[in-house]
């Protein structure tokens, strides 16, 4: 997984919800483009949970990017 695929997720329009998926297990819900941003070096993300939290994730112990079919409905920000 690439941090260039990543960004083409987070640019594309029109934007779809993906899920981010870390080397440890753990799933981080994108469901806006705002919700995602980087810091200046671009290796890491944070990740804005619709509860005000925020993540920082390390864009290199990212495994997988999913986009959830239409019929699923994801809730919070680890479906």
């Amino acid at each position: 997984m690439t941090t260039d695929v990543l960004r083409a997720l987070h640019q594309a329009q029109p934007f779809e919800p993906f899920v981010i998926h870390m080397a440890d297990g753990r799933t981080f819900l994108v469901p806006h483009r705002e919700f995602l941003s980087y810091n200046p070096a671009g290796r890491i993300a944070v990740v804005h949970h619709l509860d005000g939290t925020i993540s920082l994730l390390d864009l290199l112990l990212m495994t997988e990017l999913r986009i959830p079919a239409r019929s699923d409905s994801p809730n919070g920000s680890t479906p």
